[in-house]
């Protein structure tokens, strides 16, 4: 059966600061800007376009995207809790989805986008008042369950006190699956520094074949937050950074640390490496180059790489295209770019391609020695 779910309005959030960009980039595929909030931004379509006519996301600093049914409020929670059913009507749905727009950028006084109390609360009103015939809807929904491919999602977004916008998206993706594209810690909170929290969420959205045993090297380590996200995974992690690493990693058994930078190693010393990641305070084409010089060395086997390119002032952006087709020609196919929810005025970029197979001996026939002779 068709979806009968469509709007001539798409919704997008985003981290704060980055609305300028996502608005030029849009714009290149019709959306005319309706509404906005720092961190959320609405855009009108010259004609009604169903869900699924958005699986593909325009910006890679969108968050979350998908269509925009409307808006409720002002008014008390008990209200728009009310009110969204009935902007809903009968519209068939998979699941609920409920979270605050940002209120700052990452790390601006401690801000970290996440779920709220106040989210929480209206997610339970929402529930409370819902219809019977969304009874489905509501039995898949609690704070730990992740949505499924292919699933209609009711988006609710708490974008001011006492407005909440309401959208619906089709999960296509694997951040689709997470309330607004917002990526969730269930892991201890000792941890050698934010890039940890930073380095779980690249591994959870790229989904890399890591085993336990393999070879990771990190350029920039210090003070060592990466490293222990990847040692938690069982790999063996080469740390390279001048300055110092935290005790708690430098501790572990499978952990070394290099006093050098990037650019100081040996690119020979890299061959043993099945993976790279790279999260160094410099311009992005530092590390690009930095990286580069590792990865077409005529030795290097290095099947993926995690990078988190800092970007000083958001005009560097328009450089990002570039920056992927140099990562390109180093002979990975398959790249993708996100602004993560944990990342502050950064990108992360991760590149894969299937490790070569090792060819098998030739085997001479028995008797060749015997001719040779």
């Amino acid at each position: 059966m068709a979806n009968p779910l469509g709007s001539q309005f798409i919704y997008a959030t985003c981290q704060v600061g980055a609305e300028a960009i996502i608005k030029k980039e849009v714009a290149s595929v019709g959306w005319r800007l309706a509404f906005s909030r720092p961190g959320f931004l609405t855009f009108k379509l010259s004609e009604v376009q169903p869900i699924s006519s958005f699986l593909e996301m325009p910006s890679i600093f969108i968050r979350s995207w998908g269509i925009s049914l409307g808006k409720v409020g002002p008014g008390d929670p008990e209200q728009l809790a009310c009110d969204v059913w009935k902007l809903l009507g009968e519209h068939p749905l998979d699941r609920l989805h409920v979270w605050p727009r940002d209120r700052a950028a990452p790390g601006h006084k401690g801000f970290e986008p996440r779920m709220t109390d106040e989210s929480t609360a209206a997610e339970r009103l929402l529930c409370a008042t819902a219809p019977e015939h969304y009874s489905r809807l509501l039995a898949a929904t609690n704070a730990s369950s992740l949505a499924k491919r292919n699933e209609h999602v009711l988006d609710c977004i708490l974008v001011d006190p006492g407005q909440w916008w309401i959208g619906a998206h089709q999960v296509n993706r694997r951040v689709q699956r997470w309330p607004g594209g917002i990526w969730s810690c269930n892991r201890p909170t000792a941890t050698a520094s934010r890039a940890y929290l930073k380095m779980c969420e690249a591994l959870d959205w790229t989904c890399w074949p890591m085993k336990p045993g393999q070879r990771c090297v990190e350029l920039g380590c210090s003070p060592g937050g990466s490293s222990q996200a990847l040692l938690e995974l069982g790999l063996r992690v080469v740390g390279v950074d001048p300055a110092e690493v935290d005790p708690r990693v430098m501790g572990h058994k499978d952990f070394q640390h290099l006093r050098k930078r990037g650019h100081e190693v040996k690119r020979r010393e890299f061959n043993e490496f099945q993976w790279l990641v790279a999260d160094m305070n410099v311009p992005p084409e530092v590390t690009i180059n930095t990286v580069g010089n590792i990865i077409t060395y005529r030795s290097t086997r290095i099947w993926g790489i995690i990078l988190n390119l800092k970007l000083q002032t958001w005009e560097l952006a328009d450089q990002l295209p570039h920056y992927i087709e140099q990562i390109r020609s180093w002979g990975f196919p398959r790249i993708r770019a996100r602004q993560l929810s944990k990342n502050r005025q950064e990108v992360c970029v991760a590149a894969f391609r299937p490790p070569r197979r090792l060819k098998r001996p030739t085997r001479r026939h028995p008797s060749a020695k015997h001719r040779g002779a």
